[in-house]
């Protein structure tokens, strides 16, 4: 049986480092160094994103993330809608040999909901 799409996606999920949102929440809170980067296509992003974050599209995130993040042992949280794109994004960069790269777990809409009422 040939994997789908999603079933890649779920895979990778399941394999990649991650970041509770409620722990995302408490490195802000703290002040913590990190690059947030939101992997979202341009609509997506023009329609709402998070403060701090870079915006840098999955199709172009391999060929722009060094000039965005050069030191490959930076923290870097990435993120997308809801946590499929970004993962697939975190085996990338993992691949590229970025040490400490970590999936926004719910991601922008989990961000939305986790701080709607703040």
């Amino acid at each position: 049986m040939e994997m789908t799409a999603q079933d890649h996606v779920a895979q990778e999920k399941g394999s990649i480092p991650s970041i509770s949102m409620k722990d995302f929440l408490a490195m802000q809170e703290k002040g913590e160094t990190y690059t947030l980067i939101d992997v979202r296509e341009q609509n997506e992003w023009d329609a709402g994103h998070i403060d701090e974050a870079v915006f840098l599209p999955s199709g172009i995130l391999p060929f722009k993330i060094a000039d965005v993040v050069p030191d490959k042992h930076a923290p870097i949280i990435v993120h997308c809608a809801s946590g499929g794109r970004s993962s697939l994004c975190v085996q990338t960069l993992l691949k590229m040999g970025y040490a400490h790269v970590k999936n926004l777990e719910g991601g922008y809409t989990g961000y939305c909901a986790a701080t709607k009422n703040k």
